[in-house]
């Protein structure tokens, strides 16, 4: 694909489907907009893999519609020139090289062998690709499907977890190459648990429970709300810095040993008062929330799964 800007997207709108009694989608709906990296997430049995799947036309929804560039997935002749997707990275045939494996799939839509390696090297399979797939890790193998999801050079991209089984020079790769994807002009969804990884890459955020939109919102936004003006005290004196505060009309909570987190003061007036009360303090900062902090906060009820901490666990 060329530098140049598309307007390709991936519409999900008033998704509804079950599985028997099971509810996995209510109404969801979110937009995934050209230049820039989204990041789908939520909790276990939130509705992400189904909905990644209807959008891809292997389930079918009971109501509303998921378009790829204005049409059902579906319907589209050559769909990896339209949207490049990688569900499962296991879904291959392990006695096929990697090469085979692409240039099969190139067949099929009509893609060039030179395509073929030049996605090899795009995803730094270069000394792997005459290799059995078969014997591939799961970093190697996630690799070989970002490879077959690029094969078409497509306008919209949808990847399921791809952070999953990459070591620490491979998760600094991708990050890399989301955001390359994004300054491509590309349509970016990306589905992952791992919240520090999307901080870092990922521009835009659907945030999703129980089959719900919970958050559609920039990164940005997502954080400056989630750090709700809070500023981090760091003190020699905790209680007696929490007794002065409370008494300004503060809301303290202790957040380790020798620091509190601080609501409902501007960090100026957090240290005049200290001060005119005699409080050590030797760090008095505005609090940013991290992403995974803000994702625990809105999805804290939409928890289906829910483990009972090991020192509270029955013998």
């Amino acid at each position: 694909m060329s530098d140049e800007s598309t307007t390709a997207t991936i519409e999900v709108i008033g998704l509804r489907k079950r599985f028997g009694p099971q509810l996995a989608l209510d109404g969801m709906t979110f937009t995934v907009r050209p230049g820039r990296v989204t990041g789908f997430v939520g909790p276990n049995g939130a509705g992400k893999s189904t909905t990644m799947r209807v959008i891809l036309g292997l389930d079918a929804a009971e109501e509303g519609k998921a378009l790829v560039d204005g049409v059902p997935y579906r319907t589209l002749r050559r769909p990896l020139r339209h949207l490049g997707a990688l569900l499962d990275a296991s879904a291959l045939q392990p006695s096929r090289t990697a090469r085979n494996h692409l240039l099969w799939l190139a067949h099929s839509q009509g893609v060039s062998a030179r395509r073929v390696d030049e996605v090899i090297d795009q995803a730094g399979l270069g000394t792997a690709a005459r290799r059995k797939a078969g014997g591939f890790s799961l970093g190697m193998r996630q690799r070989l499907g970002i490879a077959a999801a690029l094969l078409g050079d497509p306008p919209v991209v949808m990847l399921d977890e791809p952070f999953n089984g990459l070591d620490p020079d491979g998760i600094v790769w991708m990050r890399g190459f989301l955001s390359s994807l994004a300054r491509q002009g590309r349509a970016v969804l990306v589905s992952s648990h791992l919240m520090s990884e999307l901080e870092d890459t990922a521009d835009h955020l659907v945030v999703i429970g129980r089959g719900r939109v919970v958050a559609d919102t920039s990164v940005s936004e997502l954080l400056a709300e989630a750090s709700g003006g809070r500023v981090t005290l760091r003190t020699s004196a905790p209680p007696r810095a929490a007794q002065v505060l409370h008494g300004a009309g503060a809301t303290v909570l202790a957040t380790g040993p020798d620091t509190l987190g601080v609501a409902g003061l501007p960090d100026e007036e957090i240290v005049a008062l200290l001060a005119r009360n005699g409080v050590p303090f030797s760090q008095v900062s505005a609090h940013r929330a991290t992403l995974e902090e803000a994702y625990m906060e809105l999805t804290r009820d939409a928890v289906e799964y829910r483990g009972i901490p090991a020192g509270e666990a029955t013998r």
